[in-house]
């Protein structure tokens, strides 16, 4: 039977340290809980004031998803892919990424020797990146490897860490996005016989569907199962290895809703992006990036009604962009990165403000040999233009 520790003889025990998040830990600059105070009605000009101290000095890009508050500081606004670029070819000493932590340290892999990068809210990750642990990805490899040469390229999501990306680079694959992923998957075939794909099944299942690889020949890797979950059999005759796991908004999406909002407004079409499940895409009208969602619907003709399977700050600025259109969101409740919506226009501020002080502040730094090997796995993205 275990022992019955009385209360009072803990009293004037000594009180175990305080943990401090980063950004409030001593020697990283102004104190973020500060800011927390600012009121909204002087956010904006004390933004434009420490851009403009910091002049050219400061990029700052901003992912689609991210709160209309904040991204409209953006001199870069785009998904995964174009913000790739941006980052790549970006000028200024300090890359501010108002996006979530791969984003960040991709850019911070293919930054210049001079630059910083830095991501206004450390907390701002992304779950399914989570999904996919260095660890068991080594073992999925290993076991893979132990049923022979199987020619295996893997190919993952630029939803994933900078570890991951650097084991793909580190054996031969390469790193894709929703608007490339069949251009990449394509140049992987042309190197090996089968495709490990990380971390979202739906992106991987969706994109060799329409490649023309039957469901048939794609399994799932479950990571806490031997194998995955399969037979070596079932192994060796698969074309496409799906890493088990997704994107916490586009999984929300179900066939249910498509018929739903059809039934609500007769006419309706329904764009869903590739992260959503295989019955959703399948019964969707048409199937798009977060840029090709854009230019799909910027492109449609005056009137045009929209049901968006996206995440929901994407749909809102959109219906209040093309007033012409009629944009909804695909489900009634509402959609929203929690990780992404992190970010505030106090951590921007703060970030900035800190930068006009000569503090960097929440800096995103990849080690050297990760970066070298994601280096290469991005450069092979970057090159599928």
């Amino acid at each position: 039977m275990s022992t019955i520790i009385s209360i009072s003889n803990l009293v004037g025990s000594p009180q175990p340290p305080t943990l401090r998040a980063p950004e409030i830990e001593k020697g990283v600059g102004c104190d973020f809980d500060s800011y927390l105070l600012v009121p909204d009605t002087s956010l904006d000009q004390r933004i434009g004031a420490a851009r403009a101290k910091l002049g050219r000095d400061v990029v700052i890009l901003g992912h689609h998803y991210q709160r209309d508050e904040v991204v409209k500081f953006a001199d870069f606004r785009g998904d995964s892919l174009k913000l790739s670029y941006q980052a790549a070819e970006a000028d200024g000493r300090y890359i501010v990424f108002c996006g979530v932590h791969f984003m960040a340290e991709s850019a911070d892999i293919l930054r210049r020797q001079h630059q910083a990068v830095i991501l206004p809210d450390l907390a701002a990750g992304c779950s399914m990146a989570d999904m996919a642990d260095i660890g068991q990805v080594e073992a999925c490899w290993s076991e893979l490897s132990s049923l022979g040469d199987l020619k295996v390229i893997p190919v993952t999501y630029m939803n994933s860490t900078a570890a991951i990306k650097s084991f793909t680079g580190e054996h031969g694959g390469a790193v894709c996005t929703s608007s490339n992923a069949a251009a990449v998957m394509k140049w992987a075939y042309e190197r090996g016989e089968k495709v490990l794909f990380l971390p979202d099944e739906h992106l991987g299942r969706n994109t060799a569907f329409r490649m023309g690889i039957p469901l048939d020949q794609m399994i799932v890797w479950d990571p806490y199962e031997e194998y995955g979950g399969n037979s070596p059999e079932a192994i060796r005759a698969a074309r496409v290895v799906l890493w088990k796991g997704y994107c916490s908004v586009h999984q929300r999406f179900t066939p249910q809703h498509i018929e739903r909002v059809r039934r609500e407004h007769p006419g309706i079409q329904v764009i869903v992006h590739p992260e959503c499940r295989f019955e959703v895409t399948q019964a969707a009208d048409k199937i798009g990036s977060t840029e090709g969602i854009i230019k799909a619907i910027t492109a449609s003709p005056a009137g045009t009604q929209w049901a968006v399977g996206t995440e929901i700050h994407l749909v809102n600025r959109l219906s209040k962009e093309l007033s012409n259109h009629k944009v909804m969101s695909l489900d009634s409740s509402v959609c929203v990165c929690t990780t992404m919506f992190r970010i505030t226009p106090q951590h921007l501020l703060w970030t900035l403000e800190n930068l006009v002080a000569g503090n960097v502040v929440n800096r995103i730094s990849v080690d050297e040999r990760t970066r070298h090997f994601a280096r290469l796995a991005l450069d092979r993205m970057l090159s599928l233009r």
